[in-house]
């Protein structure tokens, strides 16, 4: 039996999902235009689902739909970079002392197995490998506290942070240490030391902030 034609809904999404990778993965860099008849052309769709997916995607604020104009993706600012990890410290922050009290041991297995795989992945300099680990871990915090939604409230969020993330992590030495971030939110989650894993998650968090000033004087032209 053939496969049925994908339906409008389901086309709006995965070009949603592939212009959301592209964008964070910086190929569509900010301030690129982005043509409607183009992206239908190039994955094989009407333009009303490619509409429908520039919506979304402007929803969370990837990209910025301009009257007579266009959409474009939306450059980074400084301003916004700083209220998000207010926002996502305040959701993570809560999440690893929950787990201080309670974590699902399964998720705790698969976290080990995720940090393995993110260290592997910072070795051989393989970003994107990285980025979808990194993902997986932060995703497995809140199923390890039963909190699923709490993903959903920052997952936006994480998207903008991760777009800074391939100007600021460029080498696996880099990268590396945020494995290390990792494994000492989850011993201070182990040893049940809910001061610890506040800290050890806001140290975390503010990485990539530490970068900022040397990134934006470095690609101007990617910033308000």
């Amino acid at each position: 039996m053939s496969p049925a034609p994908a339906t409008g809904a389901s086309a709006a999404g995965r070009v949603e999902a592939e212009l959301r990778r592209a964008i964070v993965a910086l190929e569509l860099p900010p301030g690129t235009r982005l043509s409607e008849q183009e992206i239908a052309l190039k994955y094989g769709v009407s333009r009303q689902p490619v509409r429908e997916a520039l919506i979304g995607l402007a929803r969370t604020r990837l990209v910025d739909v301009q009257p007579q104009r266009g959409t474009v993706v939306v450059k980074f600012s400084v301003r916004k970079m700083m209220e998000a990890r207010f926002v996502r410290e305040a959701v993570e922050v809560a999440i690893v002392r929950q787990a201080c009290q309670s974590f699902a041991a399964q998720s705790r297995q698969r976290i080990d197995d995720l940090l393995d795989m993110q260290e592997k992945a910072a070795s051989r300099d393989d970003h994107g490998s990285f980025q979808r680990y990194d993902e997986l871990f932060h995703v497995e915090l809140t199923e390890g506290v039963g909190m699923p939604l709490a993903w959903e409230a920052i997952r936006d969020i994480k998207a903008h942070m991760d777009r800074i993330c391939q100007l600021t992590l460029p080498g696996a030495s880099v990268v590396l240490t945020l494995v290390e971030q990792h494994r000492s939110i989850m011993a201070a989650i182990d040893a049940r030391d809910a001061a610890q894993a506040a800290l050890a998650m806001r140290h975390h968090l503010t990485e990539i902030l530490r970068a900022l000033p040397k990134t934006e004087a470095r690609y101007p032209d990617l910033f308000e």
